[in-house]
């Protein structure tokens, strides 16, 4: 059963909570030079009327239907896990060459230097597949990022998803 991110910006405080559950969920070494594999981000957005609109967002891997980095990973460590639906990797093979960064359009597979190896988000699959939340959605303590299943997903028509913020953001902004 194919899983899927969603992001209610109404509910985000701009905490950053999910990228500090991720670091901790993934032993981020950030004085190793190791990036987080969930960001946030907060902007000032200009409004017709002259205010100010603060849009939060919270991204990682998109775990895209036909993603990109795995056909790009020449040495196959990239997959999609048929039960959660999340692309996920086994970095044993990696040889470091970064094709799958590029082909990512969300630059979500990151080079960790410790190594000299590829990472990135695997929406906490073992944790989703015993039932657990991923640690992001686990630490969002407003709610604004949960993991649903993608009937859920559907059945909800997506209303919450983060096109609706760009859609949003389209009719608010300035110019």
């Amino acid at each position: 059963m194919k899983h899927v991110f969603v992001f209610d910006e109404d509910r985000c405080c701009a905490c950053s909570a999910c990228m500090i559950g991720c670091m901790d969920q993934n032993d981020t070494d950030l004085a190793a030079g190791e990036a987080c594999f969930r960001k946030t981000y907060d902007n000032e957005v200009e409004l017709r009327d002259g205010g100010v609109y603060f849009a939060y967002l919270s991204a990682a891997c998109m775990h895209c239907d036909d993603a990109p980095c795995i056909s790009a990973c020449p040495v196959g460590c990239l997959r999609k896990d048929p039960e959660t639906g999340f692309t996920v990797y086994d970095n044993a093979n990696c040889i470091g060459c970064k094709s799958c960064a590029l082909a990512c359009p969300f630059g979500a597979p990151r080079f960790r230097p410790s190594d000299g190896k590829m990472v990135k988000c695997d929406g906490c699959n073992i944790r989703v597949k015993n039932g657990l939340q991923p640690a992001c959605v686990r630490a969002c303590s407003f709610g604004a990022l949960t993991c649903v299943t993608e009937e859920e997903y559907l059945a909800d028509n997506g209303e919450k998803a983060c096109n609706a913020l760009l859609k949003r953001l389209a009719l608010k902004r300035k110019g």
